[in-house]
């Protein structure tokens, strides 16, 4: 017997009927001794044992966003140990086939921190103020058009990184020294406590590449001479144009300017 038919009650004219599968082998089905409660499915254990679950996650393992407008940010919570809100604006529609887009104006919100959302025709990231600030104000970075992708790399937390200075950091130096790309917008200075002639080296493009357009200031604050030496690159003397390492005299400044990426110019007072 492949089916199994069952007759409308009295007040009933149909049938109900299961139908077997097109199966090759034998399979037993155990039912429940007991009803279930409202909601609950017939569910399986794998090996034929029948009985009444409920099926699904719970809401802290759910994800549900809700449809905008002025419910925008009161979307089902989904959490791990704390509760988390995602809310998002109204999808439009998409052909068949074709993917959804979102429309103007979408706004991602988690925890009030960071937010994605069109601004005029561009695309922007708002970051809201924090927790103590005026909650209007935000930062908003707008991307440039561009013709290819660029990638930004974070810092590490605590990782000591220098975008550049409102000021020249000055660099004490009382012995040789090779300048690093640290000392990019620095003042490297021979002080006065250090009564020794001394040199100081801008390395090769090769060993640390400075951007193009990094400045260098060497001072000399005592009576002996310091070198300002290039290793492999070019820097020219301003107004002579002629190449090489260069003497800083005593209470002297000089300038070197990064032009490109192997060409140095220096000028000063008191540089020969």
């Amino acid at each position: 017997m492949s089916k199994i038919k069952f007759q409308g009650n009295a007040s009933g004219t149909g049938t109900t009927t299961f139908q077997s599968a097109n199966t090759s082998s034998n399979t037993t089905f155990t039912l429940p001794g007991t009803d279930g409660s409202p909601n609950q499915a017939l569910v399986t254990d794998g090996s034929g044992a029948l009985s009444f679950a409920t099926v699904g996650g719970t809401t802290s393992n759910a994800l549900t966003m809700n449809n905008g407008g002025s419910g925008d940010a009161s979307g089902t919570t989904f959490n791990g140990s704390a509760a988390r809100t995602i809310s998002y604006n109204t999808i439009g529609a998409a052909a068949t086939g074709a993917a959804n887009t979102f429309t103007a104006a979408q706004t991602f919100r988690a925890a009030s921190a960071i937010r994605s959302e069109a601004a005029s025709t561009q695309d922007a990231i708002v970051i809201a103020g924090r927790a103590g600030g005026t909650s209007s104000y935000a930062i908003t970075l707008t991307p440039a058009t561009l013709s290819a992708s660029r990638t930004l790399t974070l810092p590490e937390p605590g990782e000591n990184v220098t975008l550049g200075y409102l000021n020249s950091p000055v660099n004490s130096q009382s012995a040789a020294y090779t300048l690093v790309l640290a000392d990019s917008g620095k003042t490297i200075l021979h002080p006065s406590t250090d009564a020794n002639a001394r040199t100081f080296t801008i390395p090769a493009n090769g060993s640390v590449a400075y951007a193009t357009g990094t400045v260098l200031t060497f001072i000399n604050m005592t009576s002996q001479v310091v070198t300002i030496a290039i290793t492999t690159d070019t820097m020219y003397l301003a107004g002579s144009g002629t190449t090489g390492s260069r003497s800083l005299a005593q209470y002297g400044i000089a300038t070197a300017v990064k032009i490109d990426s192997t060409t140095w110019l220096i000028s000063g007072n008191g540089l020969t």
